[in-house]
């Protein structure tokens, strides 16, 4: 383990090993605890939160992935399958990937309408974090049927789920008696629509190209990260700007900023930008840079989508939780985290456990089929009566 720890901290890994899943994993820990001290120090100490915060904090976030995506040349996708489409030889997978980008354009701002609205934002986040463990491993079943996926889900990762579920769920002890009133509001239906849909198509995609790469074809994540952030911003820009020219709100007297209808707090926080929204868009960097891992962690090589998934959502937990105690302790007056909060955290840790099982079992096998190379360069052979994956 030491060995391990000191691979991942202070070397560059091979691709699909167990050190790179873990290099990604503290990464993107790391950025999202950032992210959330940083919308709660922003709206309690600095005075700008809600769709303010929400549409600066986006606008910075689209910027440094689109730099990075420019500057390093991530948008000449590698592929080895071309076709001609109106004259012009292009990868055969932008013809998914762009849509898939489209999809994540429909998350961004499905998430933020989520919390907008009138409803149970506690219920509004077990929904939706449940939801990512729940469709990926739904995806592997489908895609095991369909002959996409040649490799079991282990019943360890099955029940990593289960103590995965049990750790968002267990929100549900501070829900009220009515905090379901969702169900009957026909926006807020609408908006999980979209987002669950789009969600599942995304994930379906991260997993279609993983699963259908034949051996020896190129296996671009970067590039596929890149023609998805240029799809999603594009779908974006264009959609803000036709939202902020067609909508024509109007401000209710009666209710303060924070209550005022999305469309008004969306087209004022354009036409009247707050002091510091320059610092709002920097504070987007952090926010942005959670973007790459949180795709190659869903994309890495060789693990299932239950797997994968698992990995992504059980991080974004635990860094919620170490969030909220930095601003526990940073920002006066602020809770700390909740009973519910330490439970959760408790079964998260008994998922990694079962998650971990399954990691050594997987390494094994992919370092055994020669699709990853392992970080000690040892060869990997089978032991006398081993169990056969």
């Amino acid at each position: 383990m030491i060995k391990m720890m000191k691979t991942v901290f202070t070397h560059k890994t091979h691709e699909g090993t167990t050190e790179r899943l873990l290099q990604l994993a503290f990464g993107y820990f790391g950025l999202y605890v950032i992210t959330g001290f940083l919308v709660k120090y922003f709206d309690k100490v600095l005075g700008v939160g809600g769709t303010s915060y929400t549409v600066y904090n986006t606008i910075g976030g689209l910027l440094i992935c689109n730099l990075v995506v420019f500057i390093w040349g991530w948008y000449r996708f590698k592929s080895s399958d071309y076709i001609k489409v109106l004259g012009i030889n292009m990868p055969r997978e932008l013809l998914y990937i762009i849509p898939s980008g489209v999809c994540t354009a429909v998350i961004i701002p499905t998430t933020t309408l989520m919390y907008t609205l009138p409803i149970s934002v506690m219920v509004a986040m077990i929904i939706m974090r449940a939801s990512v463990i729940v469709i990926s491993r739904i995806v592997d079943a489908i895609q095991i049927r369909q002959g996409i996926l040649h490799k079991l889900v282990y019943w360890e990762e099955n029940v990593a789920v289960i103590f995965a579920l049990l750790a968002v769920g267990v929100k549900f002890w501070y829900v009220g008696p009515n905090d379901f009133d969702f169900i009957n509001n026909a926006a807020a239906m609408t908006i999980l629509t979209f987002y669950l849909t789009a969600y599942s198509i995304r994930i379906y995609i991260f997993n279609y190209y993983k699963n259908t790469r034949k051996p020896g074809a190129v296996y671009d994540t970067k590039g596929f990260f890149a023609v998805e952030q240029i799809s999603a911003t594009s779908a974006i820009v264009i959609a803000g700007i036709i939202y902020f020219l067609v909508s024509n709100p109007v401000m209710d007297p009666a209710l303060p900023m924070a209550k005022q209808a999305f469309a008004f707090q969306f087209k004022n926080a354009l036409i009247n930008p707050p002091e510091i929204w320059g610092k709002i868009i920097a504070s987007g960097l952090p926010f942005g840079i959670v973007a790459f891992f949180s795709v190659f962690l869903f994309m890495f090589k060789g693990r299932t989508a239950t797997f994968a998934g698992l990995v992504n959502r059980l991080t974004s937990l635990i860094a919620g939780t170490v969030a909220t105690l930095f601003v526990w302790w940073l920002i006066a007056g602020q809770k700390s985290p909740a009973g519910a909060d330490w439970f959760g955290l408790a079964a998260i840790f008994v998922a990694i456990y079962f998650m971990s099982k399954a990691e050594k079992k997987r390494s094994r096998e992919l370092a055994k089929a020669h699709e990853i190379e392992p970080e000690d360069g040892s060869e990997i052979v089978d032991e006398p009566g081993a169990a056969k994956p």
